[in-house]
């Protein structure tokens, strides 16, 4: 006779090594295991599931490494893809060319510095000066060989 595998989540009933058992179709229960489809029925409502349905799953054979699924993403480098080269090397007239900063957050930060008034201009002004420094970070962070820009990009 052979050992139990695990207990079902339910009835605590013993699962055997080889047996087959259920398992619940949604990827926040799957570390479960259920003896029947009786005792995976009982989970739905209290999980409220919303079209789940069990699996039927057949427990690892005795002395069989038990080893959790893994994904593995394989991804290719960013500067081998040609996605990363068209975003490279994107026309001027593709980038947007919006305003950068909260406009009404400026205004209000000069006026309580200085008591002036604020051209309508300067916000463009400085967010060309925002886009410069932010292309200046993007480089940082590609020659580090990061696909994130970090505060210690700015300098």
């Amino acid at each position: 006779m052979s050992q139990e595998w695990r207990k079902c989540s339910i009835c605590k009933a013993s699962i055997k090594f080889g047996q087959i058992y259920q398992q619940c179709n949604v990827s926040t229960c799957r570390k479960n295991a259920y003896c029947s489809v009786d005792c995976w029925s009982v989970h739905v409502p209290v999980l409220n599931h919303k079209n789940a349905w069990a699996e039927e799953e057949r427990a690892p054979k005795e002395g069989q490494e038990v080893r959790p699924k893994r994904r593995i993403i394989v991804t290719p480098k960013a500067e081998n893809t040609p996605m990363a080269d068209e975003k490279t090397h994107l026309n001027n007239q593709d980038i947007p060319k919006d305003i950068l900063v909260v406009v009404s957050k400026l205004k209000a930060y000069i006026k309580a510095r200085s008591d002036m008034n604020t051209s309508g201009e300067v916000a463009d002004k400085l967010s060309d000066i925002i886009r410069q420094h932010v292309d200046q970070a993007i480089n940082q962070a590609r020659q580090s060989e990061r696909i994130t820009v970090m505060a210690r990009d700015f300098k």
